[in-house]
């Protein structure tokens, strides 16, 4: 089966690393890498957006969380999943129940959402929404209200813009580089044959959408939204606490959405979802991280998108059941 007719969508192939990482160094091109991520319509700068309207509208004080109170604990929650509604929901509805952009830029051709009894109530849209909402949310609200509490009650250092402006700034570039890092040996932890058994939840989607992104087993919510507990190690503020949480969660569902990109007047204007995760997910041992630290290349689980890629899959993969 050729690509053209196994995928809908196939970009440019083989898939690229971050230039970072190749020999002899390319600065120039590992600074534009980083910074095409970064500036201008990015989904890293709109969840920073979003993050300090969160902090600024829709958050408690630091005084308010000094005692635990149904009240600000339930408005975050509500603001949480108010957010994740209103995105995936959006996303979801231009790309799969109004048909947007068609099929363009889709890699799957196969149609999103399906109907089948692996599914929750037999439909994959409502399983993923409620698992995204009912566990994915809770959890991620509840390790934000943890960071509350402990930031207001000392438990973990707090510093603002004023008292150290560079450190207050490189934190929103360095948590991504922590992602980078956190995810792929998370990930790996959750293909193991302790832990599949909660991470096939999530592998219900062989093809995606904007819900999927965060349709998770409560186990694995725990630890992929665990990656904030870093905070209690070094000084930040809860915007920051607010943003790493949105990197996660938010980015999960834009990620998720099945196409590369947003398309206006025939061009992408805005990178969503990368082919490098969709081929994790039609084919599960495989791209277990993301293009900013290549580990996937040097622990042999690299599938660059290519024919010869899919080969050299298939072949560790036999190669692994013969032991």
């Amino acid at each position: 089966m050729s690509a053209r007719q196994e995928w809908n969508h196939v970009p440019e192939v083989p898939i690229r690393v971050s230039p970072l990482w190749q020999w002899p160094p390319k600065p120039w091109a590992a600074f534009r890498w980083y910074f095409d991520s970064w500036f201008f319509l990015t989904v890293n700068l709109a969840i920073v957006a979003i993050s300090f309207a969160s902090l600024y509208w829709v958050s408690p004080s630091l005084e308010q969380t000094l005692n635990w109170e149904f009240g600000w604990v339930f408005g975050i929650w509500l603001r949480n999943a108010a957010i994740v509604t209103l995105l995936a929901g959006s996303l979801h509805f231009w790309f799969h129940r109004f048909s947007g952009q068609g099929s363009e830029l889709k890699y799957d051709p196969r149609p999103f959402p399906r109907n089948g009894r692996m599914f929750t109530l037999n439909s994959q849209l409502w399983d993923n929404m409620v698992w995204t909402i009912c566990s994915g949310v809770t959890i991620w609200s509840a390790f934000e209200c943890l960071l509350w509490w402990s930031m207001a009650n000392g438990y973990a250092s707090v510093i603002t813009f004023e008292s150290n402006p560079v450190w207050f700034v490189a934190i929103f570039f360095l948590i991504p580089v922590w992602e980078s890092f956190y995810f792929y040996w998370m990930h790996r932890f959750l293909h193991t044959d302790v832990m599949y058994r909660f991470h096939a939840l999530h592998h219900r989607n062989t093809d995606i959408g904007p819900w999927s992104g965060l349709s998770m087993h409560p186990v694995e919510h725990f630890f992929y939204f665990g990656s904030v507990l870093t905070h209690f190690l070094i000084a930040s503020h809860p915007v920051h606490v607010i943003f790493h949480l949105m990197f996660y969660g938010l980015l999960a569902i834009t990620t998720h959405t099945g196409f590369e990109g947003v398309l206006f007047r025939n061009k992408k204007r805005l990178h969503l979802g990368n082919f490098h995760h969709q081929i994790h997910h039609r084919y599960f041992e495989c791209n277990y991280g993301n293009l900013d630290v290549p580990w996937d290349i040097l622990f042999g689980s690299w599938h660059d998108g290519t024919a010869e890629g899919k080969i050299r899959l298939k072949e560790r993969l036999k190669s692994r059941s013969r032991r």
